[in-house]
């Protein structure tokens, strides 16, 4: 019998994320979830260079924070495209990972709890790409300090 693949394992700092996420403003959550995925995306664009769709979810997702304009339709291209270029990354891949992030900041836009996938998606792509559960720690504290320290602002 084989070895079992290993396990994400998440830090207990995701139920405090979770918490403050779903208590938090929802512009509030777009830049959050934005740095989130901004901070794994070189992960996915230096296996995928010339595939932009990861990158444009992140530079819509600032637009409609900045702007206020919300077009349903663009919001759902613009995530499943992002969406679509994870599933050229092979299974639990860091590049696969840090497209969905990216993917589900976007649909920030729409539900703002998705951006407590995408922060998630965010650690896994750091643990796929060698981390162990002191790189976890360490990022889901930042992105806990991060959405503190944005809500916190005026």
């Amino acid at each position: 019998m084989g070895m079992a693949e290993p396990r994400f394992k998440d830090h207990p700092f995701s139920v405090d994320i979770d918490r403050l996420a779903r208590s938090s403003d929802h512009r509030v959550l777009a830049l959050w979830v934005a740095e989130c995925a901004e901070r794994v995306l070189p992960l996915f664009e230096k296996e995928y260079p010339e595939d932009e769709r990861p990158r444009l979810a992140i530079v819509k997702l600032k637009e409609w924070v900045s702007t206020g304009e919300f077009h349903m339709a663009e919001v759902r291209r613009t995530s499943l495209n992002a969406h679509a270029a994870a599933r050229l990354a092979p299974e639990g891949s860091a590049a696969r990972f840090a497209a969905r992030s990216c993917g589900q900041a976007m649909a920030t836009t729409h539900v703002p709890t998705h951006s407590i996938a995408a922060a998630w998606y965010a650690a896994k792509a750091i643990w796929a790409e060698g981390g162990d559960a002191s790189d976890i720690r360490k990022e889901r504290e930042w992105q806990l300090v991060r959405l503190t320290n944005i809500s916190a602002s005026p």
